[in-house]
Formats: C-alpha cells, sequence, structure tokens
C-alpha cells in the first residue's frame, strides 16, 4: 500500500488535500519554479541517454532558456524508431509500462509511450485529486470514503486512463467491474456489467469517457423505463431502485435518467467531447462532470475543480510551452518553420498549441501535442487560484478526433474513399456537431455522371474505415455511434473555389480547401454559392 494509500485509510484526509490538491494554492512565480527546477533535472537526464542525445542534436543547453533556444521541436516521428519498438535501453529512465493510443491510422497502428516508477507516483496523487475536487464544495471538502462503489468506464490498460485506473488504489473501493476482473473482458461487457453491479449495489462515482457516460444515459431513454418485474423477483435490490427510478421519472414526466437511480458523490469524466456533453451530461446524471485534459504522452495535463469550469494546469508533470494558434497553424502548414513559444507566466487569453517535456524521466522534448487549448482567463478569481485557466478546444494537426476513440488522418480518410467505389472528383471533412452528438462530416463532390445517394455513399466510406481503423470500429461497438455522414455537393464546387481563390490572388498552396477541417466559410461556399453557379466544362480535346 502507498504511503497516499495509507493516509486515506486512516482518514487524514486534510493531508490528503494538501499533497494532493496543494497545486492550485501556488502562485504563478511557485508554479514556474517547480517548472524550471524540474526541467532542470530532466534535461540532465536527457544529455545521458541516446534517445536524448538524438533529440538534443548535439547541443548542451545548461538554462531553461538555452534548452529552448538550442533544442528544436519535436512531433512522435522523432521517437516512433524507439518507441514503437519499446527500446528502453535508450531512455533517461528504465519505464516500469507502457501505455498506447491508436496511432496515424493506417501510418502505424498505436502510439507507445514509456511511463517511470516517479510518473506513476505522481499520477496517483493526481487521481485522488480528481476524485476529491468532483465531490467538493470548497477546499478540503473531502467527500469520497473507501468501499464507495465506483462505476469503471475508462479504457482498460495499455490505454491511458487504464494506466490511471490500475495506480489508483482501488482495491479500497468497490469498483463496478472489479479492476482486475474488467481488464478481462470487452470493454462493452465491462460496462453491461458495471450498469448491473450499479444497479444492484448502488453507485457513488461514476469514473468514465464523457462519450460513455453519454451513452448510457441515452440507453435509459430508449428504453422507455420498461422493468420486467417477473425476471427481477431474485434481485429485490435492483428492482426497488428500478421502481424508484421509474415513479420519479414519470412525476417529471419524462423518461427515466441515471439521476433517477443514483445521487452521485462525484462524476468523472474524459474525452475531448465534455464541452460538448457537459450539460447533457448533467440533464441525465445530476450533476456536472468534472473534466480533466491529457493524454498518452501526458497522461494530465490540468483539470477542473470544484466549480466545473476552467481546468488548472499541473506544475509538476511537465514543462509548457505554448504556441500562438495562427504561428501553430503556419507551422503545420511548412514543417521546417520553428515558431516562437511562450511560457505560462506570458500568457495572455487565447488559443495556443501545447508543447511539453515531460519530468521524471519521461520520453518527450519539446513535443508538440497538436493540442488547440484556449486559456480563457489568468487566474480562478473565483476559487482564487493563481493559475492560468485552460480548455481543450480541438486538434489543430493533420487529424479528425471522435468522441475520444479515433484521430482519423487525411491518408486514412482518403483511402476509405478510394476503397469503396464512390467515384469523386474532390472531397473534404471535418468534425461537426449536430444533436449535441460529434459527426464526421465528409463533403464529396462526385464525378460527372456519378449518380449515388448520400446515405449510401455513407455507408459504403464508413464500412472501409471500419476496416482500415480499428479504433473507428471499435466506437460503433461500444457507444452504438456510427459518426460518419455524406454530404454530396454540386458539380463543379471544387474548381469554382479554385476560381475565386485565383481571381483573389492566392498561392497555389490555397487554391484547393484542405482535405480536413474547412473553416466554416469554405463549407459554406461549397454547399451554397456553389449550387448558385454554374461551371463551364472545359471544351473536349480533339486530336
Amino acid at each position: 500500500m502507498s504511503q497516499l494509500a495509507e493516509l486515506f485509510a486512516q482518514g487524514n484526509y486534510d493531508e490528503m488535500w494538501d499533497r494532493c490538491c496543494g497545486f492550485i494554492d501556488l502562485s504563478l512565480s511557485e508554479f514556474m519554479g517547480i517548472q524550471k527546477r524540474l526541467l532542470l533535472e530532466q534535461m540532465e537526464l536527457l544529455k545521458n541517454c541516446q534517445l536524448g542525445r538524438g533529440i538534443l542534436k548535439g547541443a548542451n543547453p545548461t538554462t531553461v532558456e538555452e534548452f529552448r533556444r538550442m533544442v528544436p521541436l519535436t512531433s512522435y516521428e522523432d521517437y516512433a524508431p524507439y518507441l514503437l519498438k519499446r527500446r528502453w535501453e535508450v531512455l533517461p529512465r528504465k519505464p516500469i509500462m507502457w501505455q498506447y493510443t491508436s496511432g496515424k491510422s493506417a501510418e502505424y497502428s498505436f502510439r507507445w509511450a514509456p511511463v517511470t516508477a516517479r510518473m506513476m507516483d505522481e499520477t496517483e496523487a493526481l487521481v485522488f485529486a480528481l476524485s476529491f475536487f468532483s465531490g467538493a464544495k470548497k477546499r478540503r471538502d473531502v467527500k469520497i470514503r473507501p468501499g464507495d462503489r465506483v462505476l469503471y468506464g475508462m479504457a482498460p490498460p495499455p490505454y491511458a486512463t487504464g494506466t490511471m485506473t490500475r495506480v489508483f488504489p482501488h482495491e479500497m473501493f468497490d469498483f463496478l467491474p472489479p479492476v482486475a476482473e474488467a481488464e478481462q473482458i470487452s470493454f462493452e461487457d465491462r460496462i453491461n456489467m458495471g450498469f448491473k453491479m450499479g444497479l444492484d449495489r448502488g453507485m457513488d462515482y461514476c469514473l468514465s469517457m464523457s462519450s460513455v457516460t453519454v451513452a448510457i444515459g441515452e440507453k435509459f431513454k430508449n428504453s422507455g423505463g420498461k422493468v420486467d418485474i417477473k425476471k427481477l423477483v431474485k434481485k429485490p435490490r435492483t428492482l426497488a431502485r428500478l421502481l424508484k427510478g421509474k415513479m420519479a421519472a414519470k412525476l417529471a414526466n419524462r423518461p427515466m435518467l441515471p439521476r433517477d437511480l443514483w445521487k452521485l458523490k462525484g462524476l468523472i469524466t474524459y474525452g475531448i467531447d465534455g464541452d460538448i456533453f457537459r450539460d447533457k451530461i448533467k440533464d441525465m446524471w445530476g450533476c456536472y462532470p468534472l473534466n480533466f485534459h491529457g493524454c498518452t504522452e501526458a497522461p494530465i495535463i490540468a483539470m477542473q475543480t470544484w466549480d466545473y469550469e476552467g481546468m488548472s494546469f499541473i506544475p509538476h508533470m511537465n514543462f509548457f510551452e505554448f504556441i500562438p494558434e495562427a504561428e501553430a497553424v503556419k507551422c503545420w502548414q511548412d514543417p521546417s518553420y520553428q515558431p516562437p513559444t511562450y511560457l505560462m507566466d506570458e500568457l495572455k487569453p487565447g488559443n495556443y498549441e501545447l508543447v511539453i517535456t515531460n519530468f521524471h524521466g519521461g520520453a518527450f522534448a519539446r513535443y508538440r501535442l497538436g493540442h488547440l487549448v484556449q486559456i480563457t482567463a489568468l487566474r480562478n478569481d473565483k476559487l482564487n487560484i493563481d493559475i492560468p485557466q485552460m480548455r481543450f478546444l480541438s486538434r489543430v494537426d493533420d487529424q479528425i478526433d471522435i468522441a475520444g476513440f479515433t484521430r482519423l488522418s487525411e491518408k486514412v480518410i482518403w483511402k476509405a474513399l478510394e476503397n469503396s467505389g464512390v467515384h469523386y472528383e474532390n472531397w473534404t471533412a471535418r468534425k461537426e456537431v449536430h444533436g449535441g452528438k460529434p459527426q464526421l462530416r465528409v463533403y464529396v463532390e462526385l464525378k460527372k455522371g456519378e449518380h449515388i445517394a448520400a446515405a449510401e455513399a455513407a455507408a459504403r466510406v464508413h464500412a472501409e474505415l471500419k476496416e482500415l481503423d480499428k479504433p473507428y470500429a471499435e466506437l460503433e461497438d461500444f457507444t452504438g455511434l456510427r459518426p460518419l455522414e455524406v454530404t454530396i455537393l454540386p458539380h463543379g464546387a471544387f474548381k469554382l473555389y479554385k476560381l475565386k481563390q485565383q481571381a483573389a490572388g492566392a498561392e497555389l498552396a490555397h487554391l484547393m480547401p484542405p482535405h480536413l477541417n474547412a473553416c466554416d466559410e469554405i463549407v459554406g461556399f461549397l454547399t451554397s454559392t456553389a449550387s448558385r453557379v454554374r461551371v463551364a466544362e472545359p471544351e473536349p480535346v480533339t486530336v
């Protein structure tokens, strides 16, 4: 049992709060002091390992300023030759485990990242912090207790959220289902089992991906509140809970919802769609979800506190640099461009791409996450937290994230279109939200003379994406969500756009819309303006 777990078992909740949540009481200068001290330690580790020397490219920085000036920004491609083979001997510290997430679809299946013992220890404290914040109404208000019943709805190891659950002293709680058992069955079976156990035993906390939390609520609404009494006679606690919930829903004149069955102490969710589902989850479950931001390369970057507003950054897991959005976009368009970065104490409200350097012997240095975040305020005045507040916006790179399950690249969407048998002139795709649900919307201009209904085109492309990208296939299996929709564009739409750009003097690289994440103005032009203008067909070439 860890020292933190012993303190928790003894009921030393004030000391636990100080150890796990004390970072929110740091001044910004104290925050930066921790950042710079830990970066100097990490720099020495990087200098003494094969991977680090490759990243440093002969540089020998001795200060934070030299590190930022001498060391280039990196991407996963810089680490892939080592990490995809899980070569621990080249790393700053030997890892005690590895975790992964989906990679660049057709290019490589997974992105692997090492986790050191110190990183695991620090993660345990931060998971405690999440559980404390999710039930708190003020500082030192710790609601969670040993034996509390927790619905376990996170992805299993080696996904990062599974790693977080494993380092947490889950044996002190009643996980639904137990972690060891949950890791041996499919994700869908685990959710169903945990749901049934919660009906029988009750539920105090829900730890789940935001999309899964919504999917559970949708199942309730779609069931119509039907209760089969004959099947539940031998399960009196489940029957009593369902009948009570059904009565509450009937009095409210609405379908039965999770909040009719459980009065949660706290609800912790993960996923980039957290903001999208925030109000829906509150309506379904009776409380706002406490969200945190992280990824495989940096499991916990920032987290909300008990006001459920902006997230506060964690000072002791990663060194943070920020690229202004306009500079980030320029850099993705021109990989040779090295944009300026800013530190936490240099920020102004606005949008930035995150750049991280792992502490505690982690692998990544000046690593571009591709995460676009918004600095909403320089501090949380309401709770007197002197740390810039953030919320996640989207990815700034060449992938589309759907419900936190998969990130689809331009290459894999293009390949799916090619394999689908849909004959097209050009296409663009982006993530949209309709009816509170994320969609992958693909706008396709068909070849002249090609006729296919949008629904049929969507079905074909969807089938091909399931073949090409396993996490995309799992999205439908786990949540019932089939996110892909196709819009058929008018013939000549892309050519008309090119003519417009040429008339405006656009450079060659900007004559056609991007294949991923076109803005509203571009999509509006392709769908509306192009339908009102006829593009003359070129004269046939005669020989």
